[in-house]
C-alpha cells in the first residue's frame, strides 16, 4: 500500500508541471490587460508601459515563465496584482471559509444522501423510491444560483430566520458562523445529495440479489443487520468513488455559491483576480485546485484500497 501511494504521488509530478505551464500561457493569451486594469481609465500608454515594466509583462514569456515556476518552487507565488499583497496571505486568508462551507456541506450530505439511496434501494419499486429518486432529478436539474437565491428570499428575507449574507469565523461565535453557512450548505448540497443517493442507490440494488445477501437472511439475521452490514459494506466502494468525486467538485462548486451568499472564501476570490487579469492569484488558484483534485483522488482510490479486498489481491 506504501509503494502504490509513492508512487501514485510520484505520478502527480508532471502533472503539475503540465498544468503549470497550460494555465500560465492560456491566461496570457486571453484577452486584457493587467496593466490597463491597474492603471485605469485615463492613465497615458506612458503610465500603462511604467506598470508593465513593474510587472514585470514587458519580458519575453519564456522568461517570465521561468521567473515564475522559480519562486513557485520555494513557496513564493509572488505579489498580487489586484490586492497588492503576496498571494499566498490572499490564500490562507480564503481557505478557512471555503474549508468550512466544505466540511459542513460533506457532513451534511453524507448524512442525508446515504440513508436515502438504502432506503431507496430496500424500497426499490414503491413510490417512496419513485419519490427519492424524483428529488435526485431536481437536484440535478436545478442550477445551484437559482436555489441560493430562493433559500435567501424564503428563510431570511420573508421568514427572518437566517442571515442573508455573509460569513462569521468560527474563532469568534460558534452559532454565528453555524448559521451563515447553513443556507449556503443546503444550497451546495443538493447537486452532491442527488448524485450520491442515487449511486449509493444502484450500489446497494446489485448488492442485495447477491447470494451472500440471500445466505445471511436465511441464517435468520435481522433485516437492518442484512442491508447495513452486507449490502451497505460491499457496495462501498463505488460510493467512496463517487464521494470522492463530489468533493472535488465541490471545491470547484463554491465559487458561484459563495458569490451569492458574499462569503470571502476562494470561491470569491477566483472571480476578483479573474475579472481584475491578477494573473499570481489565479494561477496559484488554478493550482491548488488541482492538488486538490490529485489528493482527493489519491485518498479515494487508497480508501478503496482498504474497504474492498478485491482490489488489493
Amino acid at each position: 500500500m506504501i509503494r502504490y501511494a509513492l508512487r501514485r504521488i510520484l505520478a502527480t509530478i508532471p502533472v503539475f508541471g503540465i498544468v503549470a505551464l497550460f494555465v500560465f500561457f492560456i491566461l496570457r493569451m486571453t484577452a486584457g490587460d493587467p496593466a490597463s486594469i491597474l492603471a485605469g481609465e485615463n492613465a497615458t500608454q506612458d503610465q500603462i508601459e511604467g506598470i508593465r515594466q513593474s510587472l514585470g509583462l514587458d519580458q519575453p514569456l519564456i522568461i517570465q515563465f521561468k521567473t515564475w515556476i522559480s519562486h513557485m518552487a520555494s513557496g513564493d507565488f509572488g505579489q498580487s496584482y489586484y490586492f497588492k499583497v503576496p498571494v499566498t496571505d490572499l490564500l490562507i486568508d480564503a481557505a478557512w471559509p471555503t474549508i468550512s462551507l466544505t466540511i459542513t456541506t460533506l457532513a451534511f450530505t453524507l448524512v442525508v444522501a446515504i440513508p436515502l439511496g438504502v432506503l431507496a434501494a430496500y424500497k426499490r419499486g414503491s413510490w417512496l423510491d419513485r419519490l427519492i429518486m424524483g428529488f435526485s432529478v431536481v437536484g440535478f436539474s436545478v442550477p445551484a444560483f437559482l436555489v441560493g437565491y430562493l433559500l435567501i428570499y424564503v428563510i431570511s428575507i420573508k421568514l427572518k430566520l437566517l442571515p442573508v449574507q455573509g460569513y462569521k469565523p468560527l474563532s469568534d461565535d460558534f452559532w454565528l458562523w453555524l448559521k451563515h453557512l447553513i443556507l449556503p450548505t443546503l444550497t451546495v448540497s443538493m447537486i452532491y445529495i442527488a448524485l450520491i443517493s442515487r449511486m449509493t442507490r444502484a450500489s446497494v440494488v446489485e448488492t442485495l440479489g447477491q447470494d451472500y445477501v440471500r445466505t445471511a437472511r436465511a441464517k435468520g439475521q435481522v433485516e437492518w443487520r442484512v442491508v447495513v452490514r452486507h449490502a451497505l459494506r460491499n457496495a462501498a466502494g463505488p460510493i467512496i468513488t463517487v464521494v470522492g468525486i463530489g468533493v472535488a467538485l465541490l471545491v470547484g462548486g463554491v465559487v458561484i455559491t459563495e458569490t451569492v451568499f458574499n462569503i470571502p472564501g476562494i470561491g470569491r476570490l477566483t472571480v476578483d483576480a479573474v475579472l481584475g487579469r491578477d494573473y499570481p492569484t489565479t494561477q496559484a488558484i488554478i493550482l491548488l485546485f488541482s492538488f486538490i483534485y490529485v489528493l482527493v483522488n489519491l485518498l479515494t482510490d487508497l480508501a478503496c484500497f482498504l474497504f474492498d479486498p478485491r482490489i488489493r489481491e
